[in-house]
């Protein structure tokens, strides 16, 4: 009788557990034993998360996904944090990529170094134009920059063209400027073009290197993806699955359309297109373009230069450069009309602006266009000086700071230097930006800074270089709390291009965009964020990195 009622017991077991199996929710993926942070409105944690045709079903505790759930792939995570992909807020992606085609300067501690590269770059690459990126002089004992009489000596044939670290300043040899058809009686508006003692001495200042720059060959479109695939890979290694392009050419964004149909590119951006007259054209005329990855709906534009090469326009001389204030790249009534088209248009308009004086001048050409509270999200890039009096003008114009919190640790050896110590505690002044709407995007800048996401969390939280300098970190008056960073890199970064309904969190109905660390940097200590990896990262629910074991 036992053995009967046993049997029974069993029986009936195997059938209500059949029936549950059948009852279950069908998805394609679930994520489970996990740390999930959502970065939802109450910011709340997780333990497992359900995926389907690349979106997120539910995330909730353990228990109730997978009992709820079945799927075909399901990932233990063993504890470790998971957090929705970063978002890279301000960067240059192709930029970033086609630096992997020239000679890397980044670090040279002198101009000795930099020559030196570029030999032994020639020896592998002895035809065309010589080109290269990274080099900065305030990195150098000697903080000067550099004349292109070596660069003759060496390569007296070909055409030598090499940027500086920010983007904003480049030193040519005089083939190059022969190639540009460049004399000394070539003026340049918004750029220079130094000359000392009668000749040039190789350096062009913002607008200069674009003068310089325009006889450089033309890309082509097999160099183009070739680089957005090295970038592509470099970047979801770093946890980023979303990159805010600043400032994309129309042939770029033909060449990514083309191979995100393709399949070849997964990467989403956010892109913002640069100013032309054949971007203007097809934009006004069609109006924004949105898929699943690419979402154009924006136009960058520049306002002045960088602080590192003094062509940031200050509202006062440069403390170390008396008599200079920098330079306007775009003078205030062309920014005036171009505000105007951006707006009758509805395109975002964003505009690098670096010294106090750009900032000033850009926020009220703002407040003139918008006209007091809106939803257009236009946005300052970078916002590095602002004098407390402007930061008003954010708020009551709901503008969005986009800032890059490793320039401050990047920049903080000769920031009094530049501006003396009574400007620099008004740059990066992200806590006081973030305090006026309750919302900062955060970026890199990449390639002037790393693409590593979790060193902008690091120098947003911290405030501090990689080797614990200053201790007790820099102007910490405005660094950010963890909660915040991580916002940064995410929600309000998806808030900044108009994409907080897809992205930006863990939540139902969002893209499955998200990455999974072996540190939880919500809680570890700053030398053990430094050294988080990231074990892998999805988009749209695929692996498009897994770490090596």
């Amino acid at each position: 009788m036992k053995s009967t009622s046993l049997k029974f017991s069993l029986i009936l077991l195997l059938a209500l557990t059949f029936s549950a199996c059948q009852n279950l929710i069908e998805a394609d993926l679930i994520i489970h034993n996990a740390n999930i942070y959502t970065v939802d409105s109450v910011f709340s944690k997780a333990e497992a998360m359900a995926v389907k045709d690349g979106k997120i079903l539910e995330v909730g505790p353990e228990h109730q996904i997978l009992n709820k759930y079945r799927a075909a792939e399901k990932i233990d995570a063993g504890l470790k944090s998971v957090y929705p992909g970063f978002i890279d807020g301000h960067c240059h992606f192709l930029g970033y990529g086609l630096g992997f085609f020239e000679v890397d300067l980044v670090g040279t501690k002198s101009w000795d170094e930099v020559l030196q590269r570029c030999v032994e770059f020639a020896k592998e690459h002895p035809d065309g134009w010589l080109t290269g990126r990274g080099w900065d002089q305030n990195d150098w004992e000697v903080k000067e920059y550099p004349h292109k009489r070596s660069l003759d000596s060496l390569f007296p044939d070909r055409p030598v063209f090499l940027t500086r670290i920010d983007g904003h300043a480049a030193i040519a040899n005089t083939k190059a400027f022969e190639a540009a058809e460049v004399d000394l009686k070539t003026t340049v508006e918004g750029g220079r073009l130094v000359i000392e003692d009668g000749e040039f001495t190789g350096i062009l200042i913002d607008r200069g290197v674009e003068r310089v720059a325009a006889a450089l060959p033309m890309l082509t479109n097999e160099r183009a993806k070739e680089a957005l695939l090295i970038a592509e890979e470099n970047c979801f290694a770093a946890g980023l699955t979303t990159l805010s392009d600043a400032g994309t050419s129309n042939a770029t964004v033909e060449i990514m359309k083309e191979m995100h149909k393709s399949g070849e590119l997964k990467m989403r951006v956010y892109a913002m297109l640069t100013p032309s007259g054949q971007n203007k054209v097809r934009f006004f005329n069609n109006g924004p373009f949105k898929s699943e990855r690419l979402n154009i709906r924006s136009f960058k534009f520049y306002a002045d230069g960088a602080l590192g090469s003094r062509g940031a326009y200050l509202k006062d001389h440069y403390h170390d450069d008396h008599g200079n204030r920098g330079l306007m790249v775009t003078d205030s009534a062309e920014l005036m009309e171009e505000a105007r088209r951006m707006n009758s248009h509805g395109f975002q308009m964003n505009t690098h602006c670096i010294g106090d004086q750009a900032n000033e001048m850009v926020l009220n050409i703002y407040a003139t266009v918008l006209e007091g509270s809106n939803d257009k999200r236009w946005r300052i890039e970078h916002a590095q000086v602002i004098e407390p009096s402007d930061l008003d003008m954010f708020r009551n114009y709901n503008v969005i700071p986009s800032v890059q919190p490793t320039h401050a640790t990047s920049d903080m050896y000769w920031l009094v230097d530049r501006l003396g110590e009574e400007r620099a505690k008004g740059a990066y002044a992200y806590k006081d930006l973030l305090e006026q709407n309750g919302l900062i995007a955060l970026g890199t800048d990449f390639p002037v800074e790393g693409i590593d996401p979790i060193r902008t969390f690091y120098a947003a939280v911290f405030r501090m270089d990689e080797k614990g300098f200053p201790e007790g970190g820099f102007q910490m008056e405005n660094a950010l709390s963890r909660e915040e960073a991580l916002k940064g890199m995410t929600i309000w970064n998806a808030i900044a291009n108009f994409e907080e309904e897809e992205k930006g969190s863990l939540e139902k109905g969002k893209f499955a965009d998200f990455v999974i660390l072996d540190t939880d940097i919500m809680q570890a200590s700053a030398e053990k964020v430094l050294e988080t990896k990231v074990t892998a990262t999805f988009v749209g629910g695929e692996m498009v990195f897994e770490a090596e074991d």
